[in-house]
């Protein structure tokens, strides 16, 4: 694996732990429920540590606001940079800006673009989305299959920002799982984006049911959708035991509709595994020292079977 390693230009630098440390930190959203236990892990590991200040903002989802973020960063002479993209499409500004001022940048849990070809002092820490969509997707290949529906069985799939490439992966997952022999019983009756978010999941999810279409599961780029998704199906008065649902992150919303015998699959990103393993490629990158570009954090399948050893970890 490709390694990236930042050489301070001044030898005093290099003894850092006699120095205080400054992480800006630009988040794509404060209003998220992944991203909030994510900017915990990297605060706490902060707060644990002598010498290391971080400075977390709210891009609010907005670009331009986030670019901003960064600059001002720059400007005011921070260690290190951490980055979690608004538009993931939208980054290459963003690399360059910490690039030409020589400030080491670190992108977490959304992937940036050209993220291949990154400035040896710029690294990525998030989990490898070909994982995710793969162990959810297949688990409710599973699942229907035992339900006795491999003759055929309808699904919907709701899909996060499409500007974002964890979404845009996710979804590959999907079209990649019921491409399998095993699985090409199930076809998708419709796919839009809900963006993310629990409100506009439970609309979508209330439009399609209006169409009275026959379907047997809820494919979700995240739990926040998949929420969203329950919550319309049972004021429809629909029977979660009919149909099977899945997200993404392992919330500790979605474990507690996983207990209550809504959810049926989601998959654990580690929020606060990424959030800490920045903060470890920030420091490590202002220190001079040696980081991969790419930090994986593995994803986990989660089930009724197992959810209960999850319930403590985000």
């Amino acid at each position: 694996m490709r390694k990236t390693v930042f050489a301070a230009g001044i030898a005093a630098f290099m003894s850092t732990s006699a120095m205080a440390e400054n992480i800006g930190v630009s988040m794509a959203l404060f209003d998220d429920n992944f991203l909030t236990v994510l900017r915990n892990g990297i605060q706490e590991l902060a707060d644990g540590m002598e010498g290391v200040d971080v400075q977390i903002e709210d891009a609010e989802n907005d670009v331009a606001k986030q670019l901003d973020q960064i600059n001002n960063f720059v400007a005011s002479g921070v260690d290190a940079i951490i980055v979690n993209p608004v538009d993931t499409s939208a980054t290459e500004a963003m690399t360059a800006a910490a690039s030409s001022a020589g400030v080491p940048l670190v992108y977490v849990n959304r992937e940036p673009i050209n993220v291949d070809s990154l400035p040896d002092n710029q690294a990525f820490v998030a989990s490898n989305e070909i994982e995710s969509g793969t162990l959810e997707t297949f688990e409710i290949c599973k699942m229907l299959r035992a339900q006795g529906l491999a003759g055929g069985a309808r699904a919907y799939l709701m899909m996060g920002e499409l500007s974002n490439q964890a979404a845009v992966q996710r979804t590959k997952d999907v079209d990649d799982v019921i491409g399998m022999d095993m699985c090409n019983f199930i076809e998708i009756v419709d796919r839009q984006t809900a963006n993310w978010s629990r409100d506009q999941a439970q609309d979508l999810m209330t439009n399609w049911l209006s169409a009275g279409e026959e379907f047997h599961a809820v494919i979700a780029n995240n739990d926040e959708m998949a929420i969203g998704a329950i919550q319309a199906m049972k004021a429809a008065g629909i029977s979660m035991e009919d149909v099977v649902v899945g997200g993404v992150d392992a919330t500790q919303d979605a474990l507690a509709a996983m207990a209550a015998g809504d959810l049926d699959v989601t998959v654990f990103q580690n929020a606060a595994g990424q959030g800490s393993g920045a903060l470890d490629a920030a420091l490590r990158l202002a220190r001079g020292e040696e980081v991969d570009q790419k930090v994986y954090i593995p994803f986990e399948l989660v089930t009724p079977d197992n959810m209960d050893a999850y319930t403590s970890k985000n």
